[in-house]
């Protein structure tokens, strides 16, 4: 009997197999055989293998991801930072663009596309995750728990891209939504979604409300922990401290982790003394817990817990010493070890000035936290561009010690002087010493680097370093012997010559740490008299001076904040610099960009004072761009529009330079020069006149155009820097350009003879508010592009190379660029030498993209530094609509691959996610 069953199933199967053989041959078929395979593959396969790797990386990610005790807990602990592909969510992408594109008859291509939102939100694509959610929401409305879920996701996705205001309408919908139906999905997510709303928003109140509802709701064990940890902070914050102790409690008696279990205790026992007026520290609450046994295996975070005490009482000496406690401690929690190395870190970078020091502690910081961390990112930046904020703020720190020196009188500035110049010769030793016992130990070390000529020592300049003045006096005793420190001291018949009494040491090498105390004396001195000099010398002691050295500083504060604001998307350091710098100069000349800056700077954190600076801008400077961008929402439309024809009407002028149609490029230039006065390409058509006039006139009248643009656009940073460097060559060339019939016999520019100029000079820029760009909204009927998420892995490459390019991508095939590349000439002839060999080229990358590359650089910290300098001035440079252009960095290796739009766009992801 069971062998006639065995058959009998092995039959059946085989007749099932056939049957879906059969069935696949004709799946594109409708029908309701088809329909019924694709829901039953869909569903079981497909759909649910996905969502398990969904589930999976959401455990991954909330296992390594780091709570800040101190702060409001956020709801979820998925926000991770990727560098590169992350198989599992790939995986989940494919399953879902299979269902969408095989599986198009079941009912399961709704749930596939709320796939692609949950891995694109995973993945950190917030635009895309959005656009997914949106879709999903508005084209399958009649399955209610797919909606559902699609709205929290989007409420999350908003949150993560600072969209607080579309992020309540869409959480508020979703209450409605449960409130009325009459078969409930899933409450808890809703009011979870709802919370993490509240909790950004700083809507304590209703927050406490949706905690409580999502409490009581929830299945998962774990999610109510942190929800009630959560509510108890947020009790804390609406004064009801009896509530927040009976939540703690819950906690505290629970089987939660230790961490927050921990913390949970310590706020219990605050709020208890509080209550019973006990004057017991937290302090001293935490240190009776490092001599308890069971306490061990947690010793490194309780000594995290001290440090941040007296880091917030500002008693850094201690702090510092609790953090490396820590670190010595952190045998398992590498997170934990990571954490005390960036509050390490961020005090030798922002209270110590210590920047070399910092960045190691930064580089330490990234070896140990987990790059969930949910600033990851922001270090990485802050640390990779550390030299950019380090040599802005040493500019800050200079320039204060002159102007405070300049204000005291003789004495007192001489004697502040001495006391500077020992400070500084006792720093200049220290570093010399840590320095020499850094090299001695990383030597014997099995990961030791070779330290170049290029690496950053204790100090470049040669009486700041105390090994190369040692080396240098021994150097001279070599070969002159010990000779008192005198006038005519070469001579040899000089009276009471003591040149034989002082041969006794010649030969001796003496190392800085064993120099004789007379020796030791003089290089001392030699250090201090160094740095006294260089102190007087450029002391501000003129109006004039005092107001470049305070432009300086102003000039410092604003790329700093403006650098907070856009490469490290750090609101809250911006937020200070910006209001620092209002403080410091109540007058400067940034205040409208700044007011601006800070309305938009605080419209996701405070209202309140978004609304301030808006009232400020609007009141004190209605007729401001800024201004005009907040009153008339067309404004930046109309700008753009008005930009347009401008570049139009130049890019006219210049092809009459270009055809030698020298009269015509000055009559025509003088009319735009009237219609469109002080427009932001005015110098460059001055310019334009000028060279077309040096074709008809010898060199005084040429000279005195140059001249008069100098007069008439001092500040232009292109313009101004080009114009001194064609004096210059005048000034050094007069005699022979004085015999010409007309001073310029060339056309062409760049082949002229002021290209040969040998001035560089740096142009000092201030850097525009960032602009926003509003991601454009998918329609209800349309479903959203497949992203590409591969990065360009495997097809480019992050070798170190030698040869770097800035490029310039224009989206626009068929556009002449002979204007805006000669800008891009200006740019490159006032900045580098001949010889730096900095040239601008052209590519196509398909039909409809043109790249201008700008090389050769030989280090990446050199073309960034490039970048840096000329993208504030595109605007100025590039004669097309700035919504037609673009800019990236990539190696000779990377931009060979460029052949079409599809590797353009491969690389611009793999660039964005890898530089």
């Amino acid at each position: 009997m069971k062998h006639y069953w065995a058959i009998h199933i092995k039959n059946l199967v085989t007749i099932l197999f056939l049957l879906c053989l059969l069935a696949g041959c004709s799946l594109e078929k409708k029908s309701g055989f088809n329909r019924n395979m694709q829901n039953l593959t869909a569903h079981y396969n497909i759909l649910f293998n996905a969502n398990n790797l969904l589930l999976q990386k959401q455990e991954i990610y909330a296992g390594s991801y780091i709570d800040n005790y101190n702060q409001l807990l956020r709801v979820y602990q998925d926000t991770v930072y990727h560098n590169g592909t992350d198989k599992e969510l790939e995986a989940v992408i494919a399953k879902a663009e299979n269902i969408i594109n095989i599986k198009e008859q079941s009912r399961y291509v709704g749930d596939a596309y709320l796939l692609l939102a949950k891995a694109n939100y995973l993945y950190g694509n917030y635009f895309v995750a959005d656009e997914f959610c949106n879709y999903v929401i508005r084209n399958y409305s009649d399955k209610p728990e797919l909606s559902q879920q699609a709205r929290n996701w989007r409420v999350r996705t908003l949150l993560n891209l600072h969209q607080l205001p579309l992020a309540k309408a869409v959480a508020d919908t979703n209450l409605t939504v449960v409130f009325y139906a009459k078969k409930k999905y899933d409450e808890a997510s809703v009011y979870a979604a709802h919370l993490q709303y509240d909790l950004d928003a700083g809507n304590y109140k209703t927050g406490e409300d949706m905690a409580k509802r999502a409490i009581k709701t929830a299945n998962d064990s774990r999610l109510r922990r942190r929800l009630t940890f959560i509510l108890a902070q947020l009790q804390e914050l609406n004064h009801e401290p009896a509530d927040a102790y009976a939540s703690y409690s819950r906690i505290a008696n629970s089987n939660a982790a230790f961490e927050m279990s921990f913390n949970a205790e310590l706020n219990r026992i605050r709020i208890e003394d509080v209550q019973n007026n006990r004057h017991i520290s937290r302090l001293d609450r935490l240190k009776s817990l490092l001599r308890n046994e069971n306490n061990k295996e947690f010793i490194d975070q309780i000594y995290f817990q001290i440090a941040e005490l007296y880091m917030a009482d500002s008693k850094l000496d201690d702090a510092i010493k609790n953090y490396h406690l820590s670190v010595k401690n952190s045998s398992k929690n590498q997170n934990q070890k990571g954490l005390s190395y960036l509050r390490l870190a961020d005090i030798s970078f922002k209270n110590k000035g210590d920047y070399v020091g910092a960045k190691k502690l930064y580089d330490s910081t990234l070896l140990n936290l987990s790059p969930n961390y949910p600033g990851y990112r922001s270090i990485q930046l802050k640390s990779n561009n550390l030299q950019l904020l380090a040599e802005q703020l040493r500019i800050i720190a200079h320039e204060d010690t002159l102007q405070q020196l300049a204000s005291l009188d003789e004495p007192a500035r001489a004697a502040r002087i001495d006391v500077l110049a020992k400070q500084h010769v006792a720093d200049v030793k220290a570093a010399a010493v840590a320095s020499t016992n850094s090299a001695f130990t990383n030597t014997n070390s099995p990961n030791a680097q070779v330290q170049t000529s290029g690496t950053p020592t204790a100090s470049t300049f040669y009486f700041y370093n105390v090994n190369s003045l040692s080396q240098g006096f021994s150097d001279f005793k070599r070969r002159w012997g010990n000779r008192k420190l005198e006038d005519n001291w070469r001579r040899s018949n000089r009276s009471n010559s003591d040149i034989t009494n002082n041969t006794q040491n010649i030969t001796t090498q003496v190392g800085p740490t064993v120099l004789p105390q007379k020796d030791q004396k003089s290089t001392d001195d030699l250090i201090a008299t160094s740095y006294k000099q260089q102190l007087v010398q450029t002391l501000p002691l003129t109006p004039q001076n005092i107001a470049q050295s305070k432009a300086r500083v102003y000039n410092a504060y604003f790329t700093i904040a403006n650098f907070y604001r856009d490469v490290l998307e750090d609101p809250k350091e911006a937020i200070i610099t910006y209001e620092t710098l209002l403080k410091r100069f109540p007058d400067g000349s940034e205040k409208p960009a700044i007011y601006y800056n800070l309305y938009r700077l605080y419209s996701n954190i405070d209202v309140v004072k978004s609304d301030y600076y808006k009232d400020l801008l609007i009141k004190g400077y209605p007729e401001t761009p800024f201004a005009k961008v907040i009153l008339d929402p067309d404004y930046g439309r109309k700008l753009n529009d008005k930009d347009a024809e401008l570049n139009s009407l130049y890019n006219k002028v210049y092809d009459l330079y270009a055809h030698k149609q020298y009269k015509d490029v000055i009559t025509n230039a003088e009319l735009l020069l009237q219609q469109f006065p002080n427009n932001k390409l005015a110098a460059q058509l001055a310019y334009l006149r000028a060279m077309a006039a040096g074709h008809n006139e010898k060199l005084l009248p040429f000279r005195a155009d140059l001249y008069n643009i100098l007069n008439q656009y001092p500040n232009d940073a292109l313009i101004a820097p080009l114009v001194n460097e064609h004096l210059s060559y005048i000034d050094a060339n007069q005699n022979e350009l004085a015999t010409r019939p007309v001073v310029l016999i060339d056309n062409d520019l760049y082949d002229s003879p002021f290209a040969q100029s040998l001035i560089i000079a740096k142009p000092v820029v201030a850097v525009a508010p960032k602009p926003v760009v509003k991601q454009p909204s998918t329609q209800a009927n349309q479903a959203p592009n497949l992203p590409a998420l591969k990065s360009g892995a495997g097809l480019y490459s992050l070798r170190d190379s030698s040869r770097y390019y800035f490029v310039v991508n224009v989206n626009a095939g068929t556009t002449n660029l002979s204007s805006s590349r000669f800008g891009i000439g200006q740019f490159n002839r006032a900045n580098f030498a001949p010889e730096a060999g900095i040239k601008h080229q052209l590519k196509d990358a398909g039909d409809n993209n043109q790249l201008i590359f700008v090389g050769v650089f030989h280090s990446l910290a050199s073309v960034k530094d490039y970048a840096r300098a000329i993208i504030p001035l595109m605007p100025q440079i590039m004669k097309v609509p700035a919504d037609k252009y673009s800019f990236f960095v990539i190696t000779q290796e990377n931009l060979d691959k460029l052949a079409d739009k599809k590797t353009l766009d491969s690389y611009i992801d793999f660039y964005q996610k890898n530089y």
